[in-house]
Order: structure tokens, then C-alpha cells, then sequence
């Protein structure tokens, strides 16, 4: 019989991160372990309401960074200060789960994070108080999918990790464990 291949992170999750979660939170069921849901990939496009190729050039980096198809945002109403009209293309949108989802993550820890300049860790202040975390990245270009010289605009992105944790403390611990480098506290 043939194995099935299983993403590193995932195999790694389940044979150290639960372990060390039950017993830091003193769960009595595994399943109570909080995990990772889904992550979201969100970037908005300034001037695509002007420009129709930003968003598909969006749209082509974020399917080339998610290793899924993106798709594209719509505005919902019109804003007359911003010019912008119901239904018009604003950016663009992933979303992970499953097995994408844990080799995203590993790719963005191991490869992309590391590409920061005077990168410090990330901020443990996104949290939203319900165990989920957003990251803001300022530059699309330090992912190793991106190639820099067709880049003709700099981008930044949200990344949004949704977790089954009910406090922001749990999410902290699962994250942490996975592999995202927060930074140091200063005592």
C-alpha cells in the first residue's frame, strides 16, 4: 500500500505541539488542543479602481504565493471620495485549509519571514481576543515564489490565522509552537 504524503508541519503538529499544549493547559481530551483552521490571505489594491491590471497582477502574486487560485474582492458600495463605485475590482483573496494551509505556513516561516529586513519576530498585539491573529506584511517580494524583477508595484498583504482556541493566550502557545518567531519581551 501506498503512504500518503503528509505536510512536515502537519506530522509535527500532531506528534509535538499537542502533546506540549495538552500538557502546558492541563487539557484531559487531546482534541481539546486548539489547531489551526484556516488562513486567510487578503491585499488590497489602491489604485485598482483606476487600473484593472493591478488587480489581476494581484491576483496572478497572491496564486503564485497561495499555490491556489485567488479571487478577486469587490467594493460593495460607492464612495465618492475614494471614486470608487459598487462592484469594483479592489484586490484580492485566499484562503487555506488542509494540507495548502500547513505548507504555507511552513513556507512562510522557514522562507519568507526570514527575508525581512531588520526582522525582529512579529507582533504578539494582533490578536483579536477570540484566538485568531492577523499579520501584516509591507512587501510581497519576500516571498521566494514572487520574482522580483517583474514586480512593477509594492504590495503589502494581510495574513489572518484562524484557530479553535477560545483565548488569545491558547493561540499564542499554538502558534508559537508551530514555528512563528514573536518577538522577544523585554524585561
Amino acid at each position: 500500500m501506498e503512504k500518503k504524503y503528509v505536510p512536515r508541519l502537519k506530522r509535527y503538529y500532531y506528534d509535538h505541539v499537542v502533546p506540549q499544549l495538552v500538557k502546558e493547559f492541563n487539557y484531559k481530551n487531546v482534541m481539546q488542543a486548539p489547531r489551526l483552521i484556516k488562513i486567510c490571505l487578503n491585499q488590497g489594491v489602491g489604485g485598482g479602481t483606476t487600473d484593472r491590471k493591478l488587480v489581476d497582477t494581484a491576483v496572478a502574486e497572491m496564486t503564485a504565493i497561495a499555490g491556489q487560485r485567488a479571487v478577486i474582492t469587490r467594493s460593495k458600495k460607492d464612495i465618492s471620495n475614494f471614486k470608487l463605485r459598487a462592484n469594483t475590482p479592489i484586490g484580492a483573496r485566499v484562503t487555506l485549509r488542509g494540507d495548502r494551509m500547513y505548507e504555507f505556513f511552513d513556507r512562510l516561516v522557514t522562507a519568507a519571514l526570514p527575508r525581512v529586513r531588520d526582522f525582529k519576530g512579529v507582533s504578539d498585539k494582533s490578536f483579536d481576543g477570540r484566538g485568531n491573529y492577523t499579520l501584516g506584511i509591507q512587501e510581497q517580494i519576500i516571498f521566494p515564489e514572487i520574482d522580483i524583477d517583474k514586480v512593477n508595484k509594492i504590495t503589502g498583504m494581510d495574513i489572518t490565522f484562524v484557530t479553535s482556541a477560545k483565548t488569545d493566550r491558547e493561540a499564542k502557545a499554538l502558534l508559537a509552537a508551530l514555528g512563528l518567531p514573536f518577538k522577544k519581551d523585554k524585561d
